[in-house]
């Protein structure tokens, strides 16, 4: 009994460091938002050109990913983790010291290129420490963890900038990363034993990336889920600028607006939770599609006819939240299941996807010449329908395709 208890305080341990490492990201975007005026004033340029940074941030995570998957696999999950955080803990400085937009931009690309190991090597380690038939509940753990981010650092991230300034928020990112390196570095199990059978050559990299992506379940459930879940990188690009410039709200107001949103995000990954113990993943995750679809066509429409003051926009945003963290742990649960010994590669691979893809849409959402809610209203709508498309077209297709593990 003694021992069982044990191994269940392991357990509750292991997954809060998971979803320690999985905050990184959420507040190195969320939390400078709403410095965005006093950077726009600071560095000579618009709001609308510093929300690019988020873009440029959500690019950088998907080209480090790339990197940092195969460096997982050969050489464990705790040397790679060390490495980039460090240099994470270096960019934030760079972030600091930038005095112009163009190299505040670099900064947040690199930022985002090392920290963004931390992520990759959760959500393999997730693999590492559970079985398939658990991933997506434990997924759904770490999103419950994830989602305190967003209740938390745009908050704590208004009252720095109120006090101290736009710079010290980056400051403040660099000590958070570095009590996490700390504890990891003190209390994380490796979970992967090095396999210095894992090329690292380009050739052997590209190809065993090419492996995964020929796998049916991987590609379908991975496109499918990326573009469920593009439309949360499309809110968090563009709420600035639909709060702050749309309906004139301040900083302090924006900050409880994007608290009480998360709650929607939140509360999508823990009904998750509950859902799992009496449906499939599958079926889990198509009901999940179905409501976001019909909650983006309805936010749409209210905005393009100029019906949604802000409380409904409020409520629509809120339900596409909760569909997007409804739907995000089964789409990687499903995608991750068939692969093992190399779930570092995958993991990284189902990133560049997810982050890639909806970094490029929430760019695409800021490059439209359309004011208030209008992008995020288009780009929403057109990103869940495509992932009723995918998921429609492909999954008769991965229910056919021999299982296996890799």
């Amino acid at each position: 009994m003694e021992h069982t208890q044990r191994g269940r305080t392991a357990q509750f341990f292991l997954i809060v460091l998971l979803g320690a490492l999985n905050t990184i990201t959420p507040f190195s975007i969320d939390m400078y938002l709403p410095g965005f005026p006093q950077i726009a004033a600071d560095l000579h340029t618009t709001v609308g050109k510093v929300a690019l940074s988020v873009s440029t941030y959500f690019l950088g995570f998907a080209a480090g990913q790339l990197l940092y998957g195969p460096l997982l696999d050969r050489f464990g999950r705790k040397k790679p983790l060390y490495i980039g955080l460090s240099l994470y803990i270096l960019s934030c400085i760079a972030c600091i010291l930038s005095p112009t937009i163009e190299l505040f931009f670099a900064a947040r690309f690199i930022q985002a290129f090392t920290g963004c190991v931390a992520a990759v090597a959760a959500m393999a380690m997730v693999r590492d420490f559970f079985p398939a038939s658990q991933s997506a509940k434990i997924i759904s753990l770490l999103v419950l963890i994830l989602g305190v981010s967003p209740l938390l650092a745009p908050t704590a991230g208004s009252l720095v900038v109120d006090a101290l300034g736009w710079r010290w928020v980056f400051a403040f990112l660099a000590m958070i990363v570095l009590v996490v390196l700390l504890v990891t570095i003190w209390f994380l199990p490796e979970g992967h034993r090095p396999d210095p059978t894992v090329s690292l050559l380009p050739a052997d990299i590209i190809g065993g990336f090419k492996t995964i992506l020929q796998n049916k379940t991987f590609i379908v459930y991975a496109l499918a889920g990326t573009f469920s879940f593009a439309g949360l990188f499309v809110y968090v690009a563009g709420s600035p600028a639909i709060f702050m410039d749309g309906f004139g709200v301040s900083a302090k107001v924006y900050g409880a607006i994007f608290a009480f949103l998360s709650v929607g995000f939140i509360g999508g990954s823990q009904l998750n939770h509950l859902l799992n113990k009496y449906f499939r993943n599958e079926q889990v995750f198509l009901v999940g599609v179905l409501v976001q679809v019909t909650a983006a066509i309805i936010f749409f429409a209210g905005v393009y006819r100029n019906y949604w003051a802000l409380p409904a926009t409020l409520a629509c945003l809120f339900v596409l939240l909760l569909c997007a963290g409804l739907t995000y742990p089964n789409a990687a649960a499903i995608a991750l299941a068939p692969f093992t010994t190399t779930a570092g590669s995958a993991a990284a691979m189902l990133g560049c996807i997810q982050i890639g893809i909806g970094g490029l849409i929430s760019s695409g959402a800021g490059l439209l010449q359309m004011k208030g809610s209008m992008p995020a209203a288009v780009t929403m709508l057109f990103s869940s329908l495509l992932a009723l498309l995918i998921l429609s077209a492909g999954s008769k297709a991965a229910r056919l395709a021999k299982p296996g593990a890799a």
